[in-house]
C-alpha cells in the first residue's frame, strides 16, 4: 500500500454502511434482553443462520466477490490478488451468537472485514495477494460444543466429522444439521477444507474492560489463553424429599456441590487471573420434592500459562471424586485449547496501522478464545480489539459505537492493504 494510497483507503472505510449492516444482521435473530436491551439468538447451522449468511453473500457478491463453502461449512468471500496463486490473507470471525448474545461478538469482525475489502476496491488500492473474508461454523459453541469447530476443522486441529454426534438440547445431532445446511447451500461452490494463508487478521469487541477503562482506541492482541472444558455427570439414586432419611440419600444436587466447593478451593488465585466458571446445570427429576439422581454440569477453565493449565486441569477429575460421598462420577473432557501467541509480523501491522491514524492503542491478552486460536500454527496470525462498553458480552447489553467499530474497521483495512502486499 503506497503512501499515496493510504489516507483514500481509510478515507473509503464508512461508518454508516457499516453500522447499518451490522443492524440488518442484528434483525435476524433479535431478542430484547431482561433490562429492554437489543440482542441476538442466532444459533449456528439455523435457518436463521442461512439467512444471515445469505444477506452477507449478497452484498458481496455486489462487490464482485466470490462466495464458497467447505465441508463443515466455513464460508469463504474472495477478493482476488494481482497473483491469483499468491497465499491470500484471510480475515474474518463468525456469525453465530449466544443463546442470550449481543450485536457485535463476532459478527462485527465478519462485517469490518467485508467493509475494509470494500473501502479497497472502491480506492483502487492493488493487493498483490487475495483477500479472502471467512464466516467460521459454530464459533461460540451455543448450540453444540464445543465452539470453534469450524476453525479446528480447516487448521486440522480435529477432523471435521469427529463432533458428528454431539447433539443439541432437542436431540439434533450436529452432523444432522451441517447435513441440511450445506443441502441448502448446494447452490455455492464447494471448496477442499483447510487451506495455507499468508497471514490471518481477526476483528473482534475486546469483551473486556481494558481499553474502555484505560481511555484506548484499538487493542494489539497477543495471544490468547488456555481454554480447558469439562462435562461431569453425577448418578445417584432419586428418593421422596418427605419420606427419605438423610443418612440413606445418594442425592446428586449435594454432591454436586461438594465438587464445587472442592474445586473452588483448587481454582483459588489472589492474582486473579485465572478463570473457572460452572456455567450450566442440568438435574434430574427436576422437581421440588424428590431427591435428584443425575445431575451434569460443565466446566470451562482458562489460564494464560502453559503449565498451570494443564496442572490445574489434570486435577479436575481427582478433585472431584476426593469430594463427592455417594454418586458414581464421570468426568469427559471435552476441549483442550493450548495458549498461544501471535505473530509480530501481524501484532506489528495492526500497531503500525493504529498508530499512523492517530489512534492510541495497547497490547493485551484475550481472554475469550477465538477461532484466531486455532489459526496460529497455520499462518502468522493476530486480531485487532475495540472496546465494548463496560467490557460486557454475551449479554444484550453488549455495545459498541459505530465510532469505535469504524476505527476498527480502518485499522483493519489498512493492515489487510499492508500484508496482501508483502
Amino acid at each position: 500500500m503506497s503512501a499515496s494510497t493510504a489516507p483514500n483507503l481509510i478515507a473509503a472505510v464508512d461508518e454508516a454502511r457499516q453500522w447499518d449492516r451490522l443492524m440488518q444482521m442484528a434483525r435476524l435473530g433479535a431478542i430484547t434482553g431482561a433490562d429492554g436491551e437489543p440482542g441476538v439468538n442466532r444459533a449456528c447451522l439455523t435457518p436463521l443462520d442461512r439467512e444471515a449468511r445469505r444477506l452477507l453473500i449478497s452484498w458481496a457478491e455486489r462487490l464482485g466477490l466470490s462466495a464458497s463453502v467447505d465441508e463443515i461449512g466455513n464460508l469463504f468471500l474472495r477478493h482476488e490478488g494481482t497473483e491469483a496463486d499468491a497465499a491470500p490473507v484471510l480475515t474474518g470471525s463468525h456469525m453465530d451468537t449466544q443463546p442470550n448474545g449481543g450485536r457485535f461478538d463476532g459478527i462485527w469482525g465478519v462485517i469490518a472485514a467485508l467493509e475494509a475489502v470494500q473501502a479497497i476496491r472502491e480506492t483502487g488500492t492493488t493487493t498483490r495477494r487475495p483477500i479472502e473474508i471467512v464466516a467460521w461454523t459454530n464459533e461460540e459453541g451455543g448450540r453444540f460444543a464445543p465452539g470453534c469447530m469450524g476453525s479446528m476443522a480447516y487448521a486440522h486441529f480435529k477432523p471435521s466429522t469427529t463432533w458428528d454426534q454431539v447433539t443439541d438440547p432437542e436431540g439434533v445431532t450436529f452432523r444432522q444439521a451441517l447435513d441440511e445446511h450445506l443441502k441448502e447451500e448446494a447452490d455455492l461452490p464447494r471448496r477442499p477444507l483447510g487451506g495455507k494463508p499468508f497471514a490471518y487478521v481477526e476483528a473482534h469487541i475486546e469483551q473486556g474492560p481494558r481499553l474502555e477503562a484505560e481511555g484506548k482506541d484499538i487493542g494489539i492482541v497477543t495471544g490468547i489463553q488456555g481454554s480447558r472444558w469439562f462435562v461431569v455427570e453425577l448418578r445417584g439414586e432419586t428418593a421422596h424429599a418427605g419420606t427419605a432419611p438423610l443418612s440413606l440419600r445418594k442425592d446428586a444436587v449435594q454432591d454436586m456441590i461438594r465438587a464445587v466447593t472442592a474445586l473452588n478451593a483448587l481454582m483459588t488465585d489472589p492474582t486473579d487471573v485465572l478463570r473457572f466458571t460452572v456455567g450450566r446445570i442440568e438435574v434430574s427429576p427436576n422437581t421440588s420434592n424428590s431427591v435428584a439422581d443425575l445431575v451434569r454440569f460443565t466446566i470451562d477453565f482458562r489460564h494464560p500459562d502453559k503449565e498451570l493449565l494443564i496442572t490445574n486441569g489434570d486435577a479436575i477429575e481427582p478433585t472431584i471424586r476426593s469430594a463427592i460421598k455417594n454418586c458414581a462420577v464421570t468426568v469427559t473432557e471435552r476441549f483442550h485449547a493450548l495458549p498461544v501467541e501471535f505473530d509480530p509480523l501481524v501484532t506489528d501491522a495492526v500497531e503500525g496501522a493504529a498508530t499512523a491514524q492517530g489512534l492510541s492503542s495497547i497490547r493485551l491478552p484475550s481472554g475469550a478464545f477465538h477461532d484466531a486460536q486455532f489459526m496460529v500454527p497455520l499462518c502468522p496470525t493476530g486480531m485487532i480489539f475495540v472496546p465494548c462498553r463496560k467490557g460486557v458480552s454475551h449479554n444484550p447489553a453488549e455495545y459498541s459505537t459505530s465510532g469505535q467499530l469504524a476505527a476498527g474497521a480502518r485499522v483493519l483495512a489498512a493492515t489487510l492493504a499492508d500484508l496482501a502486499n508483502k
